[in-house]
C-alpha cells in the first residue's frame, strides 16, 4: 500500500510539473503562430494608445484572436508595452510576438514627396499641401512666417523665399507637417549651395556672393532640361554679364508677370519694365525664379565659356548655340520663323 502511494505521489508530482510545462509550451506557441492575416494591412497607433488598448482593438477586428498570451508576455516584459505612435504595415504571417516588436520599433510607414527642379515656391507649396498623409500647417501662414519658421531666423533676418528650397525626394511619415519638409529642403539647399560655392573658382565668376550664383542657377534650371547643356547655358549668361550685355531670358520675364502669364509672351511683355524683365534691366534679377537642382548650381559656378553669346531653342528641348549675332540670326530664322513661332523669345537677343 505504501509502495502504491509512493507511485501515486510520484505520478501526481510528474503531472504537477508537466501541466505548467505544457502550458508554457502552448503559451509560446500562441505567441509565435501566424496571425489570421491573408494580406498586409496598415494599422495606425494613435498617440496615447497603450498596448492593452491596441490589443483590444486588434482582437475586435479579428486580427488578434487571443489577447491573454500577449498580456502575460507584457507582464514579464513591461518595457515592451511602450508603443510608438504612427502607421505600421503589418505583414501577413506575422506572429503576436513579432507584432509587439513592430509596434514598439518606431518603424512606421514611410511616404515620399518629390519637389521637382524648376518649380517656383508657390508651386512647391501647393504640391506639399496636396499630400494626403502630410499635415498642412502653411495654408494659413504668411510667406514671411514660413521662412522664419524654417530658417529659425528673426523676422528682420529672413531671406527671400524663392529658390531657397532644394528640389529632391523627401521621406515622411503620417503626422509630419509640410513645414518640416520645407525645413529639410531649406537646410539641404544651404548645404548644397555652400558646398558648390566653396569648391568654385569664385574669382573667375561675376558673382558677389553665393546668392547671386543661386539666382543664375535658377535661370539655368528654367532655360533647359537637357543636362549636358546646363554649363553651356550658364556660360552664355556669364559671358553676357561680363560684357555688360543684358541676359534677355524669357523665364525671368514669365516670373515677373506672375499670374498674368497665360502661356504666351507678347511683345508688350518684353517691353514692360519689371524687376525681373531681363530684356529691360541690367544684370541679374533680384531673386531666384525657381528651385534649382545641384546640376544647375554646379553649372552656374562652373560655366563653359567658349565665346558663345546666343542660343535658340531647336524645338526638341535642346538649343543651337552661336558666337556671333549673324550666326544667331540665321539660327533664329531656321528654328523660329520657319516654324512659325513668332512672338516667342527662347534666347538672348542682340543688344
Amino acid at each position: 500500500m505504501f509502495f502504491l502511494n509512493r507511485r501515486v505521489i510520484a505520478a501526481l508530482a510528474g503531472v504537477a510539473v508537466l501541466i505548467p510545462l505544457l502550458s508554457f509550451v502552448y503559451w509560446k506557441q500562441l505567441l509565435q503562430q501566424p496571425l489570421p492575416l491573408s494580406e498586409s494591412m496598415i494599422y495606425d497607433v494613435k498617440s496615447g494608445f497603450g498596448a492593452h488598448h491596441v490589443m483590444a482593438e486588434l482582437n475586435a477586428e479579428g486580427i488578434l484572436p487571443d489577447t491573454w498570451p500577449l498580456k502575460i508576455w507584457l507582464k514579464i516584459n513591461p518595457e515592451k508595452a511602450q508603443l510608438k505612435a504612427g502607421e505600421y504595415r503589418i505583414p501577413a504571417g506575422i506572429s503576436a510576438y513579432e507584432l509587439m516588436g513592430l509596434l514598439t520599433s518606431g518603424k512606421t510607414v514611410q511616404y515620399q514627396v518629390t519637389l521637382p527642379e524648376g518649380l517656383n515656391f508657390s508651386e512647391a507649396l501647393q504640391l506639399l499641401q496636396q499630400q494626403e498623409k502630410l499635415a498642412v500647417k502653411t495654408r494659413d501662414m504668411s510667406i514671411a512666417d514660413i521662412m522664419q519658421w524654417v530658417s529659425g531666423k528673426s523676422a528682420s533676418a529672413v531671406e527671400h523665399h524663392e529658390g531657397r528650397f532644394f528640389p529632391d525626394t523627401y521621406q515622411y511619415h503620417k503626422g509630419m507637417t509640410d513645414l518640416q519638409i520645407l525645413k529639410l529642403a531649406y537646410e539641404k539647399m544651404n548645404r548644397v549651395l555652400n558646398d558648390e560655392w566653396q569648391k568654385a573658382d569664385q574669382a573667375a565668376l561675376p558673382y558677389s556672393n553665393a546668392y547671386e550664383a543661386l539666382i543664375m542657377a535658377s535661370i539655368v534650371e528654367k532655360e533647359t532640361g537637357v543636362p549636358e547643356e546646363r554649363s553651356r547655358i550658364a556660360g552664355v549668361f556669364v559671358q553676357r554679364l561680363e560684357k555688360r550685355m543684358r541676359l534677355q531670358t524669357d523665364p525671368t520675364v514669365i516670373y515677373g508677370l506672375g499670374d498674368r502669364y497665360q502661356g504666351n509672351i507678347t511683345r508688350s511683355h518684353l517691353k514692360e519694365k519689371t524687376a525681373y524683365n531681363t530684356y529691360r534691366i541690367n544684370g541679374l534679377p533680384p531673386t531666384p525664379i525657381a528651385l534649382p537642382g545641384r546640376d544647375a548650381i554646379h553649372a552656374a559656378l562652373n560655366p563653359l565659356k567658349e565665346g558663345e553669346l546666343y542660343f535658340v531653342a531647336r524645338g526638341d528641348g535642346s538649343h543651337k548655340f552661336s558666337k556671333t549675332l549673324q550666326e544667331h540670326n540665321k539660327a533664329v530664322r531656321h528654328y523660329q520663323i520657319y516654324k512659325r513661332k513668332q512672338n516667342y523669345q527662347s534666347s538672348p537677343e542682340a543688344q
